[in-house]
């Protein structure tokens, strides 16, 4: 499991854990390291009230998809088109004794090249202000949340070489091998972003997130530093 740097693609966390440990459970090992002026971007497979709370504790926001079939139920219209409303944990279903205010981001993609979508998509934010991140915004930053498949691909594909896989045949030295490849691609990133910035142009040709917010994106595959 790991988080990614969208401007950047720098992989700046990441856990190594068995195939049987699911990938909620891995992500907690990641939340620490998040905090105030970060965004969290993340697909339908994390939403759940334990993972949102976790994430959000230091002060991050979170901007995550959400699947279709969950109830929002809405609390308050607003004027960008979004609205308020509140998630509560699988067993609070019914009562809703315990929810957490969400706002909630719906829309569509008028692309003729993409079939048709059957149900619009679904971000919920811990950003309630509409004024802060309009709607708009939003939905058009979402797409940021690929950059870490851009990110894995530098990784696993073009950074160990044609044909290449790892190498080591034991346990620890997989282990090993995983976080030096990792290693590696943060100090290209690292080093790329230093490049970049002392010619000022965007170095991931765009985040556009109003300030003063850093996007980040969560995700699995190969752990992350």
């Amino acid at each position: 499991m790991a988080v990614a740097e969208c401007g950047t693609h720098a992989i700046v966390a990441a856990t190594l854990g068995p195939i049987t440990e699911a990938e909620a459970t891995l992500a907690r090992d990641l939340f620490p390291g998040l905090g105030k002026g970060e965004l969290l971007i993340a697909d339908r497979g994390f939403a759940g009230l334990p993972l949102w709370r976790a994430a959000s504790a230091n002060g991050a926001d979170l901007l995550w998809r959400v699947r279709a079939n969950i109830v929002l139920p809405v609390r308050q219209e607003l004027p960008d088109g979004s609205c308020l409303s509140e998630i509560v944990a699988t067993e609070d279903h019914y009562r809703r004794r315990d929810p957490v205010t969400v706002r909630v981001v719906e829309y569509t993609l008028d692309d003729p090249a993409r079939p048709a979508q059957a149900a619009p998509y679904r971000l919920i934010t811990t950003i309630l202000d509409h004024r802060k991140a309009p709607a708009t915004e939003l939905a058009a930053l979402y797409c940021q949340r690929w950059e870490i498949e851009t990110a894995l691909d530098e990784l696993k594909t073009h950074q160990p070489g044609a044909g290449q896989v790892l190498r080591s045949r034991s346990p620890d030295g997989v282990e090993q091998e995983v976080w030096g490849h990792l290693l590696v691609h943060y100090a290209i990133r690292s080093l790329m972003h230093t490049a970049a910035t002392g010619q000022r142009p965007d170095p991931g040709e765009a985040v556009r997130i109003a300030p003063p917010y850093r996007a980040v994106s969560a995700n699995k595959h190969h752990k992350r530093p």
